[in-house]
């Protein structure tokens, strides 16, 4: 596996962004029952172990190191790989959906959109037998994609297309080497693939969720020990684990975790997510914490094991530890934040599009050039609107622009970007150049554009360089805002125009981001150069 991650290094082209998280607090003692820290240890890692919108995890070890994906829902390339050798320090390494090639919709094409639809939970296993790299997702309720690659970091691309939906899916490929998935919504199932996993050769409902438990979904399938064990989320405050000596079952049912307090204070609930293990035999439960605005965020937890066989919770005076003893030796891979200059040909792993790019608008080439794809009024209609997660708590974004090749009634700029979003942009005004924040852009229930915002404030500028900032604070919690800047020369920078507070409701899902924009409202031909971003 040396080897393979030395091929996974040397071909994870482009910019890579990697977190490194690390405290000296806390060791833990467990028991059977509830388990609680209580002494002292130098090594040890804080919660979260990533402070970015990360949901729906799946982590998985393949010898020394673990690989991540999450949910993308709209955005493009969808479901990112991330990939640790300590479980706290995390690099993004590639996407397994190169392209969200479903319908129209995911192009911006035309009125169409599909925000909010996409990759929800997904799966992803490496298979030893034959060397292969596995990704399987239900899209919109409907079928299910398994894309293949013969590394993580690529290329990825569809394998089959299943006509059932293995709705919120977790993969297993067991000792024998036979793949099975279990998925799910109150009523959860296993299936098990054919030898090629182009097919579903049977599949049996194992368990049908009693009404005093509630909805259980976002499967993830494991074996331990000879048992086969389903971890199931009740949303969004329970984990619950099935237990059985078949993959089919007869599952006996027990809650992990109760509406344990969350790390971060003012989030949710620790829930959904997995178990993960380490090279010497420790268990930890990876789960997710709503904060929005920011999103939800990873946390990690260790587990025992008690008499029974499932999996007991090490919690920290009954609540989520803010601080753990490190799983494994701290391997820091360097910093999620820094400066971006676009080098090279190709985006880092980071980076996702706000629905498929028009990938004849856009070339990257010491810089990101932008020419406008969509004639629109609407930022959220707007075609190559590129994103990058916000690392929290707090993150000041600069982005390095020039304007000179914009075209009359083109918007060019850096936006905080969800369904109330604001941005500060340059706008060319039949050759009258101004720098302007607009805010009120607003979706309403259904992800229709309900308003496309208004202008706060704006100054006359000169065509040419410009530095444009953003300043958002997302701990989680009402009333938390963002609020813009601007500079001519990189040192001095005005503030402009309001606020705008952040919205923090969970039914968008996703969190805010920073969102890199070019449209025209009036024809296409201009183009913006992004010569850098810094958070």
């Amino acid at each position: 596996m040396m080897l393979h991650n030395l091929i996974d290094s040397l071909s994870a082209l482009g910019l890579v962004f990697v977190v490194g998280i690390w405290a000296t607090i806390a060791a833990a003692q467990t028991t059977d029952a509830v388990a609680s820290t209580r002494d002292v240890a130098a090594d040890t890692f804080t919660n979260p172990i990533i402070w970015e919108d990360l949901a729906d995890l799946d982590i998985f070890r393949v010898d020394d190191a673990w690989y991540y994906t999450a949910s993308t829902m709209h955005y493009s390339p969808g479901a990112p790989i991330l990939r640790s050798y300590d479980l706290v320090n995390w690099e993004y390494i590639s996407h397994a959906v190169p392209s969200l090639s479903w319908s129209s919709s995911y192009d911006l094409a035309g009125t169409s959109r599909a925000y909010v639809k996409g990759i929800w939970a997904s799966t992803m296993r490496y298979r030893k037998s034959n060397g292969m790299w596995y990704w399987i997702g239900c899209i919109e309720f409907s079928k299910t994609y398994v894309y293949t690659a013969s590394s993580a970091t690529g290329p990825w691309s569809l394998a089959t297309t299943l006509d059932t939906c293995l709705y919120d899916c977790g993969l297993l490929v067991d000792d024998d080497d036979t793949m099975y998935v279990a998925y799910g919504n109150s009523q959860l199932t296993v299936a098990e693939l054919s030898s090629d996993a182009k097919r579903i050769v049977k599949s049996q409902v194992v368990y049908n969720t009693p009404g005093n438990i509630g909805t259980l979904e976002g499967s993830r399938m494991y074996k331990k020990d000879g048992q086969y064990y389903i971890f199931v989320t009740r949303p969004a405050n329970q984990e619950w684990v099935l237990k059985a000596s078949s993959p089919f079952g007869f599952y006996s049912i027990k809650v992990l975790a109760d509406s344990v307090s969350p790390p971060v204070g003012g989030g949710g609930n620790p829930h959904q997510g997995g178990l993960v293990d380490t090279p010497d035999g420790k268990w930890y439960y990876a789960a997710f914490e709503d904060a929005y605005p920011g999103g939800r965020i990873p946390v990690l937890a260790p587990v025992t094991w008690g008499s029974d066989g499932f999996p007991v919770l090490t919690t920290s005076n009954g609540a989520w530890g803010k601080t753990y003893p490190m799983p494994a030796p701290a391997h820091p891979l360097g910093s999620m934040t820094g400066t971006d200059s676009f080098e090279g040909t190709s985006l880092g792993a980071a980076w996702e599009w706000n629905h498929n790019p028009d990938t004849s608008k856009f070339t990257i080439n010491n810089g990101l050039t932008l020419s406008t794809a969509t004639v629109t009024n609407d930022l959220y209609q707007a075609r190559n609107t590129l994103t990058h997660r916000i690392h929290g708590p707090t993150s000041t974004t600069t982005i390095v622009l020039d304007t000179s090749n914009m075209a009359a009634g083109d918007r060019a700029g850096l936006s905080l970007l969800r369904h109330q979003s604001a941005y500060i942009g340059v706008i060319n005004d039949g050759g009258s150049f101004s720098v302007a924040m607009v805010n009120g852009i607003s979706m309403s229930s259904n992800w229709a554009t309900r308003s496309t915002g208004s202008t706060a404030a704006s100054k006359p500028i000169s065509k040419g360089k410009v530095y444009l900032r953003g300043t958002v604070n997302i701990n989680p919690g009402a009333g938390r805002t963002g609020s813009f800047s601007y500079s001519t020369d990189g040192n001095t920078y005005t503030p402009l125009g309001s606020s705008l507070t952040l919205n923090n409701d969970w039914q968008f899902f996703m969190g805010y981001r920073w969102g890199i924009f070019n449209f025209a409202t009036s024809k296409l031909g201009g183009s913006v150069h992004v010569e850098s971003f810094t958070d």
